[in-house]
């Protein structure tokens, strides 16, 4: 892996994360909020409905290694339908690593979901590790689960300048990691509770109607600042920071 800017050297995901601690950076009453996507050239963040296919092997660890740097992980009930998500960290060494840096092994999984239809039977409900939180509009209560699932109810919508400061002043939580999807990630950007944009560049080209990483309308023109740019086989890794 190359680093091409800001100074052009040879690097590796480990070495590029080494030095980030989001947790440091907590705002004054949010957590800071990072966003993590993949996208073909042609700007799709799906194929065949979910992720996966994007990115390289590469891109699945630079996905990892931003798990064991944040204290939470956020998702859309879209996301969780699609994508079906297990134990964050399976690795009992990231879990570790994690320790080491003062974080809990496995970091808190926040789920935004109105009507609580979501996946029941998915891993991340089923293994037992961790714990999830949920913040809905619905009055129903989710069925047992063998993870510890917490439900944070808002009227008339999820208000998420008021999810992150629930995260920050009752979790604890200084830096939250979204996975998206679009719509998610068009509200954070929405309500300005992003700081960094990590994006993946595949060299693939999909083209039809899959969704791009933003899904919904902006308030007006963000203007973002490159803090880095990583290439690994045509691969491009960038980190975008909020101006």
């Amino acid at each position: 892996m190359q680093r091409l800017i800001p100074d052009p050297a040879s690097t590796s995901v480990e070495e590029q994360l080494g030095a980030y601690c989001p947790w440091e950076q907590a705002r004054e009453n949010r957590p800071f909020v990072a966003i993590n996507f993949a996208a073909t050239v042609d700007g799709r963040a799906t194929i065949g409905g979910v992720s996966g296919p994007i990115g390289s092997a590469t891109d699945t660890a630079m996905l990892v290694g931003l798990r064991t740097r944040f204290d939470a992980l956020m998702i859309g009930a879209g996301t969780m339908r699609a994508e079906r998500y297990s134990r964050p960290l399976s690795d009992p060494a990231k879990r570790a690593a994690r320790e080491e840096l003062g974080l809990t092994g496995d970091p808190l999984m926040v789920i935004v979901s109105g009507r609580l239809d979501l996946p029941w039977d998915a891993a991340l409900f089923t293994e037992g590790a961790g714990r999830v939180l949920i913040f809905t509009t619905a009055e129903t209560e989710p069925p047992d689960t063998e993870t510890e699932v917490t439900v944070v109810r808002h009227e008339p919508a999820v208000d998420l300048a008021d999810a992150m400061r629930h995260l920050l002043e009752e979790e604890g939580i200084r830096a939250v990691l979204s996975e998206g999807g679009p719509r998610l990630h068009a509200q954070l950007q929405a309500a300005n509770l992003v700081d960094d944009l990590f994006l993946t560049i595949a060299p693939k080209l999909v083209g039809g109607d899959a969704p791009r990483i933003v899904e919904g309308e902006l308030p007006g023109i963000d203007p973002l600042e490159l803090s880095w740019l990583l290439e690994e086989d045509g691969e491009l890794f960038a980190r975008y920071s909020r101006t």
